[in-house]
């Protein structure tokens, strides 16, 4: 049986869908047994490597995002896009396809597909309209046209079988994993990364997340701005990730943070320099409204640094007793705990030594190999 894996979300700044799409499909093709041949296919393309995807021009990524954005064209996408599809799956019969994010398209012999949350059911108000339009009209047909379910925790695992009546038999949750670059670090080890941001080993608090509603980026500043002013300007919070949508009262408040000096706000920081800076914070602060899995508390986690994450979602599965959790819309609950982890040098050993406990059960190899074993399963029935 052929195998054939979608790969858009596979770009040159790739977040959490984005990495777990790529390290499938860089692990996969040497578990698979020769009689599954695994093809990969991105925007009714054939991809015949996905580096080739991690280096495409930007200008198209933004031009995408943009239209994705835009009602009328989303809905004209949600019809355009399945006939593409529908066309380039008949040059491959007896297949299996794996729809990473959410959809699968007709014409397919047998599916799977990866639901990462229900954020657009959950919480509508987080996503541009156009999104929500587009999601709600595909997902209710990836339902009927998909053969099995793949979560990426057992929280969301729970809401698709609760809000669709899905049967539980045919939805297994596989948990992301962590890239071993996620380890803790020296200051030495940190240093070159850090001094060309103008950071200092252990001396910021730190949070990775694109600009957006779910991130609650707003009632994270809210809380910082509450803290004693001589503990903000020895530990000023460090904001990394890209522009997301509806940022723009939240972009004024970032500006007047940076202007008052206990904000450095950097945009996406590359691969290659993410595993420093993590590792160097002080602590690791993400209050987000909804998660599916939560990769950054991970990755926190695994480079030995506290975290401060929600009470809610699947964000207590991730972390469980190794975090400290915030109901994610009490903005004193946050200021306190903010407090306490940048001052409590015994929490913040404990949470280091358990965090790193937990986040060593973690793996990509395992990810890719239960999916695998999924991919086993449906085949042989």
């Amino acid at each position: 049986m052929n195998i054939i894996m979608a790969v858009d979300a596979i770009n040159p700044a790739p977040t959490g869908i984005g990495r777990y799409t790529w390290e499938l499909a860089t692990r996969l093709p040497a578990l698979l047994e020769p009689e599954h041949g695994l093809r990969y296919i991105a925007r009714h393309r054939w991809i015949d490597d996905p580096a080739s995807l991690r280096i495409a021009a930007p200008v198209g990524q933004a031009v995408r995002r943009s239209l994705v954005r835009m009602r009328l064209a989303a809905a004209v996408y949600a019809v355009l896009w399945p006939a593409l599809m529908r066309y380039r799956l008949r040059s491959v019969p007896n297949s299996l396809y794996h729809g990473t994010n959410f959809y699968v398209p007709p014409g397919t012999d047998r599916a799977v597909a990866t639901f990462h949350d229900l954020s657009i059911y959950r919480h509508p108000e987080c996503h541009p309209p156009a999104r929500v339009d587009f999601m709600r009209r595909v997902i209710p047909q990836t339902l009927r046209r998909t053969d099995f379910l793949i979560t990426v925790s057992e929280f969301t695992r729970r809401e698709v079988i609760d809000f669709f009546a899905w049967p539980a038999d045919k939805v297994v949750a596989i948990p992301l994993g962590v890239d071993p670059s996620f380890r803790p670090h020296s200051a030495a080890e940190t240093e070159p990364v850090l001094q060309r941001m103008g950071l200092s080993h252990g001396a910021y608090v730190l949070c990775t997340a694109t600009i957006e509603p779910r991130k609650n980026i707003t009632r994270l500043l809210q809380a910082y701005a509450a803290l004693p002013e001589s503990l903000r300007a020895q530990f000023p919070l460090v904001l990394a990730g890209g522009e997301g949508w509806n940022d723009t009262e939240l972009q004024t408040q970032i500006q007047r943070a940076v202007s008052a000096g206990w904000l450095k706000r950097f945009g996406y920081v590359p691969e290659a320099e993410l595993p420093a800076l993590m590792a160097g914070a002080r602590c690791f602060a993400f209050p987000s409204i909804y998660e599916g899995f939560g990769l950054p508390v991970l990755e926190a986690m695994a480079s030995g640094v506290p975290v401060l994450t929600s009470q809610v979602a699947s964000l207590p599965e991730v972390a469980q007793d190794s975090a400290r959790l915030v109901d994610p819309y009490d903005v004193d609950a946050i200021r306190v705990a903010l407090q306490e982890a940048i001052e409590d040098d015994q929490w913040r050993a404990g949470a280091s030594s358990t965090g790193i406990q937990r986040a060593a059960g973690f793996s990509w190899d395992h990810t890719a190999q239960a999916t695998a074993a999924v991919y086993r399963q449906l085949a042989a029935s």
